[in-house]
This record gives structure tokens, C-alpha cells and sequence, in this order.
């Protein structure tokens, strides 16, 4: 028997190590809360491997769900200290509607850890808090585990018991879109059993998932102001947006204003702008009262504001978003995302950037990119309509009004050449286990 030690941030990249290491074979036999993530202990005995069954396990299913029951009175218990009802809400989702093989040993592992860490103490008065902390934890193992080993499950049953369904999973992956959108739009098509008709469906229902604006907001007018974390190409956005104005309807009214006194040459970046265009640009400090600023411009038919790139722990932060959802404002807030960002700095960013309210995003770099997937995936999955398209430094000829099939057939052009790994697609499985509805296939 080979017993090995992992270490990760947490238990999904921990179990990607085990995976890629051990293969998917390898047992849990451990897991603990270290300084800076988790530790998982792995064994991997390949005799007793070979001579796991393939066929389903009756009693497996009912041990696990004896564990789902321990798991719910566990986080009953927590509830009654104000904390832990989420976790509860989605350990009661884990084992919805799918059937479960013996052919995965790692989740038979794992079934001895709950029986010693879920039932809670019957008296909560004088309990070490740090005791409901290490119980906690451990519940969220037990259940990032399983949700692994469900998505494996999950993607091994599809592929035996439907491989066209299988193939199309595969392509959707290779396109980037996230496993939710993906369960949403393989539903769609799930009378159609012709693979190249399925997949131009597919294509059409994802075209027609994506928000455009029934108006361009340059011609609709009124305050429009790009926001968004540094690196994602507001001020060049707005430059273009800017030009693209003036060349249609001339300069007189217009007027730009930064509210970026953080980032080093950026006033003298939009006053070089302003002169070029010979449009008025106006510079709003910290502190300063946006509502003051505009007034003078309220005769300007379009106002187009440049944001501060910051951090969202950054207090300033705060300040300036409240101060574009002002009342007095008005503003028509538009979140610039670069599509060559990972899915996690998108995610991010949408999160930071919503409290101002957002009319909707702006894509950028598409001519640098190598997936469109995750962000048409954010911009679909939170309602977000596609405003502009950006594609090259060219002012202003390299920005478009976006046309969703054409957006679909870019995405499809831009695509990963190579299939998707099994662990990446049993990931988009157990990923889908956060979401509501998990039926997968």
C-alpha cells in the first residue's frame, strides 16, 4: 500500500493533487485543518483496486445516506448557535437524484470520519467554541469530498450510459462555459438526436441567451461611466467611445470626467484626449461631490465618466461606487471586463462592482483572448447585457456594437484545440452541485 500526505489551500485543489498523483483510485484515509489550508492523507492499494466492483451497491447508497441524515442533525445543532443553516441547506442537496456505484473507493473512505465528528453534543451550554469550529470544518470536508467524488461519478455514468450527450459536454468545455449554463442549455435540446443538428442548436439557444441593449447608450445619452478593476481597459473604452461620438455628432456635446486621482498619468492621459477631440474633461477628487461636478455639464447631451481601477478591501473603493449610485446622479454604470481575465477575477469583479448598479459590461481584448466562454458565461448567468466589443488598440475603429451570433461564432473559433481532461470535467460536475437544480445529463 502507497500513503502519501497532500497539502492545498483547500479540499478541491488538495483532491485535483491526490487525483493527479495517486489517480482516481486513491482512498482518503485522513484529513485535518493545517496553517494556511488542509492536509489530506492518501493511500492507494492497487489489488484492492482492481477487485472493486463495477455494479451498484445498495448498501453503500444507504450508508451514505445514514451520513446525510448525521450531517443534517449536525448542522440542526449549529443552526441553534446562529450559524452553519447554509451549510445545511446545501449538505441536504448532495445526494439529489443520483444513483451511486461502489467503483469510487474514496467515498467509502470517508464514510468513518462523520460517525466520530457529526453527532453534536446534546447540551450546548459550556461547549469550547473551538470544538463547533473543528466540527464545522470537518462537515465542510466531508462535503467538498463528496461533491468531488459525485461529479466523478456523475461524469462516468454519462459517458457510459449517454456518449453523444457526453460529447457535447466536451465541447462546451472546450468553448469555457460554466457547468450551470451548460445543464441549461444541453436541457434545451434533450429531444434532438442528431449530433450536428444538436449542436447548432446548442449555438442558437446560446445566441439568443445573451443580453444586448435595444438602444447603444451613446445614443441614448446621459451620464455613462465605466467601471471596473485595473487592467481592464476603461479609459481606452471611453476613448473610443468618446472619438466614435464626436466623429457622428461633433464635440459640443460631449464633456469626459476622471474620477481616477490614483493611477499615475491618468488625468494627463484624458487631457491629452480631451485636446485631440477638443472636448471638455473635468477632474473629480477623493472626497469631492460628484453631484457638484456634473452640474455645470447637465447641457452636455452625453457624459462619459473614467472610474479609479481599485481593490475592493480598498475603502475608496466604497466611496466612489456610492457615489455613482447617487440619486442625483442618474448614471449608467457599465462594468468593463477583459476577456482574457480568469473566471475568478471576472467573478470578482462583477461581485465588487454591483453595488453601484450596472447597466451592463463591455467586453474587451477580444483579439487577445483564448476563450470567451467564462465571461459570456458571467455576463448570461447574472443578466448582464453586452453594450460594446473591443478588439484592438485602433481609436475608435476598433470598437463594435456586439451581434450575438457572431459573438457565438467567435467564442467557437477561439475554443481550447485540445478535449478537456477527465479531472476538468469531473470539476464542472461537482461544481454543479452548488447550484439548485443538479440534474447533470
Amino acid at each position: 500500500m502507497q500513503v502519501k500526505r497532500f497539502f492545498a489551500a483547500d479540499m478541491r485543489q488538495a483532491m485535483k493533487l491526490v487525483r493527479d498523483e495517486l489517480g482516481a483510485d486513491a482512498a482518503i484515509i485522513g484529513n485535518r485543518r493545517i496553517a494556511g489550508g488542509v492536509e489530506l492523507t492518501a493511500a492507494l492499494d492497487y489489488k484492492l483496486s482492481a477487485l472493486a466492483p463495477r455494479v451498484p451497491n445498495m448498501e453503500l447508497e444507504d450508508e451514505l445516506r445514514k451520513t446525510q441524515s448525521r450531517i443534517v442533525t449536525a448542522q440542526a445543532e449549529l443552526s441553534l448557535r446562529g450559524d452553519g443553516e447554509s451549510d445545511k441547506s446545501t449538505n441536504r442537496q448532495l445526494f439529489a437524484g443520483l444513483p451511486l456505484t461502489a467503483a469510487e473507493p474514496l467515498i467509502e473512505s470517508t464514510l468513518a470520519e462523520p460517525r466520530r465528528s457529526a453527532p453534536a453534543p446534546a447540551a450546548a451550554t459550556g461547549v469550547d467554541p473551538r470544538a463547533f469550529d473543528s466540527m464545522r470544518f470537518e462537515l465542510n470536508s466531508l462535503r467538498e469530498l463528496m461533491e468531488v467524488q459525485l461529479g466523478s461519478l456523475a461524469w462516468n455514468q454519462l459517458q457510459g450510459s449517454r456518449p453523444a450527450q457526453a460529447n457535447l459536454w466536451r465541447r462546451l468545455q472546450r468553448i469555457g462555459l460554466s457547468g450551470p449554463l451548460s445543464r441549461d442549455l444541453l436541457a434545451l435540446i434533450t429531444d434532438i438526436e442528431e449530433p450536428r443538428q444538436a449542436w447548432r442548436m446548442l449555438l442558437a439557444h446560446l445566441a439568443r441567451m445573451i443580453a444586448t441593449p435595444e438602444v447603444e447608450p451613446l445614443e441614448e445619452g446621459g451620464v455613462i461611466a465605466m467601471v471596473g478593476p485595473a487592467g481592464m481597459g476603461k479609459t481606452t473604452t471611453l476613448a473610443k467611445l468618446a472619438a466614435r461620438y464626436v466623429l457622428k455628432y461633433g464635440a459640443q456635446n460631449i464633456a469626459l470626467v476622471s474620477m481616477d486621482s490614483y493611477r499615475i498619468g491618468a488625468q494627463e492621459q484624458l487631457k491629452t484626449l480631451g485636446r485631440i477631440l477638443n472636448v471638455s474633461v473635468t477632474h473629480v477628487d477623493p472626497g469631492q461631490s460628484l453631484v457638484q461636478a456634473l452640474e455645470p455639464l447637465l447641457r452636455k447631451r452625453v457624459v462619459l465618466i473614467d472610474t479609479a481601477g481599485l481593490q475592493a478591501s480598498d475603502p475608496a473603493l466604497r466611496m466612489q461606487l456610492e457615489s455613482l449610485a447617487g440619486r442625483g446622479i442618474k448614471s449608467k454604470n457599465y462594468l468593463v471586463l477583459a476577456t482574457t481575465s480568469q473566471k475568478q477575477v471576472l467573478t470578482a469583479a462583477y461581485h465588487s462592482y454591483k453595488r453601484c448598479g450596472l447597466a451592463g459590461c463591455i467586453l474587451t481584448k477580444l483579439d487577445e483572448t483564448a476563450s470567451l466562454g467564462e465571461v459570456l458565461s458571467l455576463a448570461i448567468s447574472h443578466e448582464l447585457p453586452v453594450a460594446y466589443l473591443t478588439d484592438g488598440p485602433r481609436i475608435p475603429d476598433d470598437l463594435h456594437l456586439p451581434r450575438r451570433h457572431q459573438l457565438v461564432s467567435r467564442a467557437v473559433s477561439v475554443q481550447m484545440q485540445e478535449e478537456p481532461s477527465e479531472e476538468a470535467m469531473a470539476d464542472m460536475f461537482a461544481d454543479i452541485y452548488h447550484s439548485p437544480t443538479k440534474q447533470v445529463g
